[in-house]
């Protein structure tokens, strides 16, 4: 008999995320699954530098040799399985030696690992076939470092059915390690679509462990116990809806805003997110307090997916140097930026004598000057400042130039300049990434157990349709006469990141009734403006009136994205923040 709820934990966001989280969940959570969610695309990338020294390696070791070491008796004892896709680019030798660990230890415990992702062996095929980067339009590289597909959760489901304890994955798409395990509990099928949106919107909920428990919360100040912060705990039914909690008795705070913030984390059009397995309308997503760090959460809708899977391939372009000094006095911040433009200008002068080719790139940012706000920076004057100062090159050896020379300012330049010792930068390469869609047929998902490979069974194949989306009819409203302007911070809030070179930023209404008002100032060509010193292509806006929400897409907006960017924020965490204050005009005292 199928189970009415299942109880997933999150206990990882990222490669290096807090080693506390899972053991916090395994003691306090009661839980059924254990998830990890570790890589990102430059992870891919470490990963198959470390599987090119060694063919053995690949995957994140840490989470055989520390993690799992430490766990498996607990888990074990208390029948919680695991679901992680730190395999990386070698799914199936981090299943083995995870598997001779349990053995080692004498405990009874099955792992299975997912393949099919990689699919670097096809880089010479697809390139001579002539694909295309699917937002830049540009060539597939010469050289290319990971080429991974993005694969969805019903093998993870196939793999806990054939009685796999733990299942390791390669790059699936982050909720795949949640939704897998509601397939396997409540036989969804694959036109359940509805039922996996749902399941889907759990796991973008707990994919990124504490930011669903008050982590990078607008409203910071009211988050208590940073310093034992609760990991997420998300209770699934079997018809799709899920609560949100977390272990008593920890940090950390759960309602409307921290869960509606992190629905819209890192998402584009709302009513069409696109997964391998369904595709995802959280327009009308409802979100409900219903006791104290509790919040449930419905009413996810679903389509059916695409024929393709996306596949993230990473390749080299170059090396980049960042490095940053502190200085301290009176006028620091124009001390920092004249010895930024100094070395700068000191750099090209020696390329020229000596025929070097110049910079790629450079960039200076002032921290503490406000940089990253452009023409909605205040004159703070502060009397200590940080400088960065980044460069590209295509060889190492000018930025290793630029960066001896940027110490020697320490003697020659501003007086006060100081920093942390023992910290000297290196010079590392730029890592891009290069998207593209690739038919599911193509592609044979296998399921590696007790040493033997099998063809997984279910693959949706596609079926969606744009003209299936109907958009939400929202009307603006007018101040009127008598107006007061108020910051957005006082009516919403704000969430952003990153989707390689695009930055989403998610606006919740603080109360229903000021999203008219905030959608009749906050237009995308209003944010487009805000935001033109950061942002070179066009915004989109999307409508979420189940939770009052707007999501705003900016496209070619973080300089490049990742360690190709060299913004002090390529990922555009603070974008949200930045946004905070943008004026707001509303009728008079409908704000306290």
């Amino acid at each position: 008999m199928a189970k009415e709820t299942i109880r997933i934990g999150g206990a990882s966001g990222f490669w290096g995320d807090s080693f506390l989280a899972a053991d916090q969940l395994v003691e306090k959570a009661n839980l059924d699954y254990l998830v990890f969610d570790y890589l990102a695309e430059i992870t891919m990338s470490i990963m198959a530098r470390a599987r090119d020294k060694d063919p053995s390696k690949g995957y994140a070791t840490d989470f055989v040799s520390v993690t799992m070491k430490s766990l498996l008796p607990k888990l074990a004892e208390k029948n919680i399985k695991v679901i992680s896709n730190a395999g990386g680019v070698n799914p199936k030798a981090c299943a083995d030696d995870l598997q001779a660990l349990i053995d080692s230890e004498g405990l009874n415990l099955k792992v299975a690992a997912i393949l099919g992702d990689d699919i670097l062996p096809m880089a010479d095929e697809l390139r001579a076939a002539g694909t295309k980067e699917m937002y830049s339009g540009i060539d597939m590289p010469d050289t290319c470092l990971s080429m991974n597909a993005y694969l969805g959760a019903f093998p993870i489901a196939e793999a806990l059915a054939k009685g796999a304890d733990i299942v390791v994955t390669g790059r699936g798409v982050d909720s795949a390690v949640t939704l897998g395990p509601c397939i396997h509990e409540f036989d969804w099928t694959s036109k359940d679509y509805d039922k996996l949106a749902g399941g889907s919107l759990a796991g973008h909920i707990i994919e990124c462990g504490a930011q669903a428990t008050g982590g990078i919360f607008t409203d910071w100040e009211r988050v208590p116990g940073w310093e034992d912060i609760g990991y997420p705990i998300a209770g699934v039914s079997s018809d799709g809806a899920f609560e949100i909690t977390k272990p008593e008795e920890t940090g950390g705070l759960i309602e409307f805003g921290t869960i509606a913030e992190q629905m819209l984390y890192e998402i584009g059009d709302p009513q069409a997110y696109m997964l391998p397995d369904v595709v995802c309308d959280f327009s009308e997503v409802h979100i409900k307090e219903i006791g104290e760090n509790r919040v449930r959460v419905s009413n996810a809708k679903g389509y059916p997916p695409t024929p393709h899977y996306k596949v993230s391939t990473t390749y080299p372009d170059g090396y980049r140097l960042g490095v940053y000094l502190t200085i301290g006095g009176i006028d620091a911040v124009a001390k920092a930026r004249r010895t930024g433009e100094a070395v700068l200008k000191r750099m090209e002068n020696v390329f020229r004598s000596r025929n070097i080719p110049g910079f790629t790139e450079t960039s200076i940012e002032v921290m503490g000057a406000e940089d990253p706000y452009g023409p909605h920076a205040r004159d703070l004057k502060p009397r200590e400042a940080m400088l960065k100062l980044a460069a590209k090159h295509t060889d190492p050896l000018p930025l290793n130039m630029m960066l001896r020379e940027l110490t020697s300012s320490g003697t020659s330049m501003a007086q006060g300049t100081t920093g942390m010792g023992g910290n000297r930068s290196r010079v590392s390469p730029v890592i891009r990434l290069f998207s593209f869609l690739i038919e599911k047929d193509r592609l044979p998902v296998s399921i590696y157990l007790d040493g033997e490979e099998v063809l997984a069974e279910t693959k949706p194949l596609g079926g969606f349709d744009a003209s299936m989306i109907e958009r939400p009819k929202v009307e603006d409203a007018v101040a009127g006469d008598n107006t007061s302007t108020v910051p957005l911070i006082k009516l919403a809030y704000g969430r952003s990141g990153d989707k390689g070179n695009k930055c989403n930023v998610g606006v919740i209404a603080r109360k229903p009734d000021y999203l008219p008002y905030i959608r009749s100032s906050l237009t995308a060509d209003a944010v487009k403006k805000y935001f033109a010193h950061r942002v070179e292509g066009d915004v989109e806006r999307f409508d979420l009136p189940g939770i009052h929400g707007l999501n705003f897409l900016m496209h070619e907006a973080l300089g490049g994205g990742g360690i190709a960017s060299l913004r002090n924020d390529p990922q555009g965490k603070a974008m949200a923040q930045i946004l905070m204050d943008y004026p707001i005009e509303v009728p008079s005292g409908l704000v306290e």
